[in-house]
């Protein structure tokens, strides 16, 4: 097998393309697109997004200690890149997408209408990593588009046509190889 090294840096890839909204009090609410974001604690529910200082959305959410986490699909390609390439400095990229604001339940930042799952967050902690500041969030409410609900009332969010991201492009999710524990399941 043929390998070359490289200098260290971040190579975990693919990763979630999500719309984080923000908003503060008497402002025009904002969305930043950030692939620095996951889920770091099950019990109790907590998930974090990295963001630079120099963003817009970065004082905001450091002001207002809360966000929203949109995941993104297909559909919602263009907006996702589009919000991630332009500053709420300049415009409301709310109008300029044709995104809807979504009312949160537990916080006052708006979600997205369009995302199939939003997860309402409220900050418990700023990191100073480096070039990005990690927001330590719990998670305080999680809002499902009922029509990615199977027959059995399971959320299917394959449905959905949900993206990544990968080295500056963004993806669509592949075929299913298999469920959790597949590798160890009994045959029939």
């Amino acid at each position: 097998m043929d390998k070359e090294h490289w200098k260290a840096g971040n190579m975990i890839y693919p990763v979630p393309a999500v719309m984080v909204s923000c908003k503060r009090k008497n402002e025009k609410p904002n969305i930043i697109t950030v692939a620095w974001c996951g889920t770091c604690c099950t019990n109790p529910p907590m998930a974090y997004v990295s963001i630079r200082p120099e963003r817009y959305s970065y004082e905001i959410i450091k002001d207002t200690k809360e966000f929203v986490i949109n995941l993104t699909t297909k559909d919602l390609a263009f907006a996702t890149d589009f919000c991630g390439v332009k500053s709420g400095k300049d415009i409301n990229k709310f109008e300029e997408t044709g995104l809807t604001v979504q009312e949160s339940q537990h916080i006052k930042a708006p979600g997205i209408l369009e995302s199939p799952v939003n997860i309402e967050c409220k900050v418990r902690e700023i990191l100073p990593l480096g070039s990005h500041h990690m927001f330590l969030a719990d998670v305080v409410g999680v809002t499902i588009n009922k029509k990615y609900l199977d027959e059995n009332n399971r959320f299917d969010l394959a449905k959905s046509n949900i993206i990544a991201y990968s080295h500056g492009q963004y993806f669509t999710m592949g075929e299913l190889l298999g469920k959790f524990g597949y590798s160890v399941q009994k045959k029939k």
